[in-house]
């Protein structure tokens, strides 16, 4: 894989230059970053099966201690009253390109066949950590929804913001129908805290964790990132050049 560290390390590219920043900004040296995530993804895809699952763990293999990542509280008004009600006024918004948008409280979530997995999160900051996770598959939401041919990817806006506006995430439709791939509600047999997502959160195990989107408000299913922030489909992709397909 492709990774703007890695342009920056090698010699033979010619940036170890104060200045390489400048150079990464050009549209032809951001083409190569990206068309070598391309390339990563394309070749993790052909070497294992679509379907094939993350490690899962048992009970007893649980973290005694599961860290939060990213932002800890919304801390917003609109986030407030609804963990005030305990989540009870939450809608999750499935939109976009499907027949039947949906509008899912977390009772509605739990009318879906639900998943259960023990499996592990590990952080593009180093550490990792193994919970259980419930919920149903993002996979039988859009079915529901009636996602349409022409989708491409899923985008998840996010009741916390950065910098004034909602966090949003991405994956394509092989991940958004992955089995491992959920919309979790529960952790560790208990319905998600705030620090860790509540009221629902992303799992999309074959990710690092900054794939894993939290306080998850809408769901929407499109043929192309380019309208999503700055086009590379997710917060971290469009600010700190983060890789968007973040497989492992």
């Amino acid at each position: 894989m492709i990774r703007r560290r890695t342009l920056i390390a090698s010699g033979g590219a010619g940036l170890l230059l104060s200045g390489c920043d400048r150079v990464i900004a050009q549209p032809q040296v951001r083409d190569i970053i990206f068309k070598g995530e391309d390339m990563h993804r394309a070749l993790q895809r052909a070497l294992m099966n679509r379907d094939a699952l993350a490690p899962e763990f048992t009970p007893d293999q649980r973290s005694p201690y599961f860290r939060t990542n990213g932002t800890r509280d919304p801390g917003t008004a609109e986030y407030n009253a609804l963990r005030a009600g305990r989540f009870a006024d939450w809608r999750l918004q499935v939109d976009g390109l499907v027949a039947r948008p949906l509008t899912l409280s977390l009772t509605d979530l739990g009318q879906f066949p639900q998943r259960a997995q023990i499996t592990r999160h590990d952080c593009v900051e180093g550490w990792s950590a193994i919970g259980k996770w419930q919920g149903p598959k993002l996979g039988d939401v859009l079915k529901q929804a009636g996602v349409r041919d022409a989708a491409r990817f899923v985008v998840f806006t996010c009741a916390d913001l950065y910098g004034g506006a909602p966090y949003y995430e991405s994956v394509d439709m092989v991940d958004a129908f992955h089995p491992q791939t959920i919309l979790a509600w529960a952790m560790n047999d208990r319905f998600l805290d705030v620090g860790h997502g509540a009221p629902c959160r992303l799992r999309v195990e074959r990710h690092l964790g900054y794939k894993h989107a939290k306080y998850l408000m809408r769901v929407t299913a499109v043929d192309s990132l380019a309208g999503i922030g700055k086009g590379q489909g997710g917060y971290w992709e469009d600010n700190v050049d983060y890789d968007w397909y973040a497989g492992i």
